[in-house]
């Protein structure tokens, strides 16, 4: 199988090493009432919606709730790849409130997430690739987001 070189300029590769061992780092990604804990780009933010399905094949929603707004923004996918506690590979799509000639909400481009976590002496070295973003704005905004959030999970353990 040939592997595919992620393309920079759409492409957000972050490396954090968390003070946890990865099956508890895994189950942190992946558990429903864990993720409400810390998914969010900063503490400001809730996450009121956290729903996983975790199974090839089966669907995610995470909604991050920014302080002063009524709606929280969300996301979801379906699972391509679950390999506990070694590997996550989704699909990342926005889920955007529907125009005036629609009650149901559109959607973003499809993006692809894959997490690995890694065991580093105990802790865990969690590589996050977040992939196919339609331009450098989408890409450099959702960097900042991914560094918020691994914060976060990392400040679980501090």
């Amino acid at each position: 199988m040939t592997q595919q070189t992620p393309d920079l300029e759409t492409t957000v590769r972050v490396t954090k090493t968390i003070a946890a061992a990865r099956d508890v780092v895994f189950k942190a990604w992946t558990d429903p009432e864990m993720l409400k804990k810390w998914m969010g780009p900063d503490p400001s933010f809730t996450t009121p919606i956290a729903e996983v399905d975790l199974r090839v094949g089966g669907s995610y929603r995470l909604g991050m709730l920014p302080p002063g707004e009524s709606a929280p923004h969300i996301v979801g996918g379906v699972f391509r790849e679950v390999l506990p506690p070694e590997r996550l590979v989704y699909t990342w799509k926005w889920e955007i409130p529907g125009g005036s000639d629609s009650e149901q909400p559109s959607e973003s481009q499809e993006m692809l997430v894959t997490v690995e976590f890694r065991d580093v002496n105990g802790a865990t070295e969690l590589v996050l690739t977040h992939e196919n973003h339609p331009d450098q704005h989408s890409r450099d905004e959702h960097g900042k987001g991914w560094d918020g959030c691994l914060a976060q999970l990392a400040a679980l353990w501090e």
